[in-house]
Order: C-alpha cells, then sequence, then structure tokens
C-alpha cells in the first residue's frame, strides 16, 4: 500500500460509518457535526450539492473530533474550493484524469467513485488504491462488489449509495470493504440532535 492510500485509509478506518451530508442550512452544521461525533462517527462528508456546502466544511471544522471532507467532488475547480474551505479528504462519484492529476498533484487524500472492472482498473493504473464503490446498490450489491475484488486484491472499497443499517452488515462483511458511507442517520429539515447522536451511536457500533 502506497503512502497517500495510508492516508486515505486511516479516513475510512475512522469509523465503520462515513455519514453523507446534504446540509440546506449552515445554521445546521455544528449541532449536526457534534452529534455525530458524540455518537462515534467522526469522519463527515459534506456533499457539494448545496449553496452553503463550502461554508458548512468551515463550520464542521470547528467542531472537536471531527475530520470533515467534501463529496460530490467533480473537477480540479471543487477540489480547491474545498480544500480552500479546509476539507480533510475528498470523495467523487466517478474519476477523471483532470481529477485524479490534481488531487495527486495537490496530495489530497481522494476517494474515487467506481462500478465496475473496468473503473477500479482505471483507478489503480492513476495511483488510487482507495475507492468509493457507486452506486453500491444500483451497481449489483455485495454480490457485484466481491465478484469485483476479487481479481483485484489491492483495492479496498468504500460502498456508498443504497447503503442502510439494514443492509450494512453485509457490505462489512467483505474483506474488500473498509466501511460504508450512508446518509440515513441524518434526515433532511431541522436536526433531531439526539436522534442523530442514537443513530450515529448505532452506526458505529457495526463492525468491518
Amino acid at each position: 500500500m502506497s503512502d497517500y492510500a495510508a492516508r486515505v485509509e486511516a479516513v475510512m478506518r475512522l469509523a465503520p460509518v462515513v455519514p453523507v451530508l446534504v446540509i440546506e442550512d449552515v445554521a445546521h452544521a455544528v449541532p449536526i457535526a457534534e452529534a455525530l461525533v458524540a455518537g462515534g462517527l467522526p469522519a463527515l462528508e459534506v456533499t457539494l450539492r448545496t449553496p452553503c456546502a463550502l461554508d458548512v466544511i468551515k463550520a464542521m471544522k470547528t467542531v472537536p473530533g471531527a475530520t470533515v471532507g467534501a463529496g460530490t467532488v467533480l473537477n480540479p475547480t471543487d477540489m480547491e474550493k474545498a480544500l480552500d474551505a479546509g476539507a480533510e479528504f475528498l470523495v467523487s462519484p466517478g474519476l477523471t484524469p483532470q481529477l485524479g492529476e490534481a488531487a495527486l498533484k495537490a496530495d489530497a487524500p481522494l476517494l474515487p467513485g467506481t462500478s465496475n472492472a473496468t473503473d477500479v482498473m482505471l483507478a489503480l493504473d492513476m495511483g488510487f488504491e482507495r475507492l468509493k464503490f457507486f452506486p453500491a446498490m444500483a451497481a449489483g450489491g455485495p454480490p457485484a462488489l466481491k465478484a469485483i475484488s476479487a481479481p483485484l486484491a489491492a483495492a479496498k472499497f468504500c460502498p456508498t449509495g443504497g447503503v442502510s443499517l439494514a443492509n450494512a452488515p453485509d457490505w462489512l462483511a467483505l474483506d474488500a470493504v473498509i466501511c460504508v458511507g450512508g446518509s440515513w442517520m441524518v434526515p433532511k429539515g431541522a436536526p433531531d440532535v439526539a436522534k442523530i447522536e442514537a443513530d450515529a451511536r448505532e452506526a458505529a457500533a457495526l463492525k468491518a
């Protein structure tokens, strides 16, 4: 495993579940991050799907114990904005040469999206050994990833997309899976911090 992959894996091993967050009001950022960290989920993926996402990253960075990253990073411009906001890791739904080269040049930990063997082979050729499997359920679920990962043993994954508390154990049982990404802990709207913390605690108890 390369030093770069080790840095990505260090984030992946913070907890068995990485919350995937779509935050529409920056005022919700700190309470949500505090609840997730208190529940045992310190790696937080803030998706760049809302106008306030970069401000959410900045706000969540103030929460002790939080390791805040940016999701839905599509290109080098997104990457630069996320890093400027303080993102400590990056997640993308796919992988382009432009994004991959920019991340490696910036030495920014990137978890690029893959959904089939060709994707994984291209990612490995570019130097990425720790990958997102997306959209996890739509791409065939645990049986598909088990089959894909068998001949591509250098790759380890964070399945995301359709992952739930009910099926997360099936993913985490795979040798190729380090953690999963999921959004079920934080529904849209004003946060119920007590429920978020309780749901985070339940997710954190899942074992990879």
